[in-house]
């Protein structure tokens, strides 16, 4: 199971909308087949691992329930039993109504024996964006900050380049491979121009781009703009989005979300369920501050990287959230750490929703 959850990893920010899940196939004490869903979500583990050799009497270690509904392939379950594969060892199961419970049992109707839970904890946490758009109906959002030690990520004058060394934005870029989208707000993309494309690292597949702008007013051409043949362009926008820009942005090839804007605002809630819907698993957010506590206000954020820099700029400078109206301590979400560790000169820590 080791091994599969290794390989399912490898498939993280790449098999979108299907899950990244591992398959290891054993036969007496030897691994005979291995393999993760392959990029773009066919065909799944199991039935590129089954293609690698003949399992009959063998045991199929898999990191999360095989689906029971036909879709453009068919179920793996079913292939699975009808390889003749004895047993099947599974992560953990799978929420989706078309599959919860239905894999594991076609697998034992079937005389196939099923062992459940194995390393469950470890596959879940490997499969939360996909488990998060199942249950929640959105992808699983983690949002990165990275800001000096009094809590600043731009001096007065607007210069934020760069807070944090270049070991932080480095994982940075690698966070950003292993998610299905990185989302700024309009005043990011507006203020800093930035392409949200991985670089730095072997990546032949980008994440998708998203902006939340309810206007779209937006720098073009731009980093954004000029890139879309390499990596795809999503622009969240609200109704009253202006005709001419929305066929300027359409032309250019981005794709076009229209949902709700609530206070003004557009609403983060609507906008992360359209996002779940197009497919998307896991968004990595990089701000900025309005959109980051907003974010945190709706309740949105599963899981909070923050980097400190040891450097101070001052009350003057940029806050890195914006405001949320908040009174009482006891209103204002908390997270849970989860690691803390020096990054090059940097600090990061790792928090989840408590």
């Amino acid at each position: 199971m080791g091994q599969a959850l290794a390989l399912g990893r490898r498939g993280l920010g790449r098999t979108w909308p299907n899950p990244a899940v591992g398959c290891v196939i054993v036969r007496d004490g030897r691994v005979i087949a291995r393999a993760r869903t392959t990029d773009g979500g066919r065909p799944h583990a199991e039935t590129a691992a089954l293609a690698q050799c003949d399992p009959r009497g063998a045991t199929a270690y898999v990191t999360l329930e095989p689906c029971a509904h036909v879709g453009e392939t068919p179920a793996c379950a079913a292939e699975l039993a009808r390889a003749g594969v004895a047993r099947v060892v599974i992560g953990t199961g799978d929420p989706d109504p078309r599959t919860s419970g239905r894999g594991i049992a076609m697998l034992r109707e079937a005389g196939v024996e099923v062992e459940t839970a194995c390393r469950e904890a470890e596959a879940r946490a490997d499969l939360a964006g996909f488990l998060t758009r199942v249950t929640k109906g959105r992808p699983r959002v983690t949002l990165k900050l990275a800001a000096s030690l009094d809590g600043r990520i731009a001096t007065a004058s607007g210069e934020s380049r760069w807070i944090t060394a270049a070991p932080a934005r480095q994982l940075v870029h690698a966070w950003r491979a292993r998610s299905d989208a990185v989302l700024v707000g309009g005043g990011t993309a507006r203020a800093d121009d930035p392409s949200l494309t991985v670089r730095g690292w072997h990546h032949d597949r980008q994440p998708v781009r998203v902006v939340f702008s309810r206007m779209l007013d937006l720098p073009h051409p731009s980093a954004l703009s000029t890139t879309i043949s390499q990596a795809p362009l999503w622009l969240c926008h609200g109704p009253d989005a202006p005709d001419e820009v929305r066929s300027l942005w359409a032309g250019a090839g981005a794709t076009l979300i229209e949902t709700a804007v609530t206070g003004g605002q557009l609403d983060p809630g609507p906008a992360l369920q359209a996002l779940g819907r197009a497919g998307l698993t896991s968004v990595f957010c990089e701000g900025g501050g309005s959109l980051a506590a907003a974010l945190l206000d709706a309740d949105l954020v599963d899981e909070l990287i923050c980097f400190t820099a040891g450097l101070a700029i001052g009350a003057e400078g940029t806050p890195m959230l914006g405001a949320m109206g908040i009174s009482r301590l006891a209103d204002a979400p908390c997270f849970a750490l989860g690691e803390s560790r020096p990054i090059g000169p940097d600090v990061l820590h790792r928090w989840t929703r408590s």
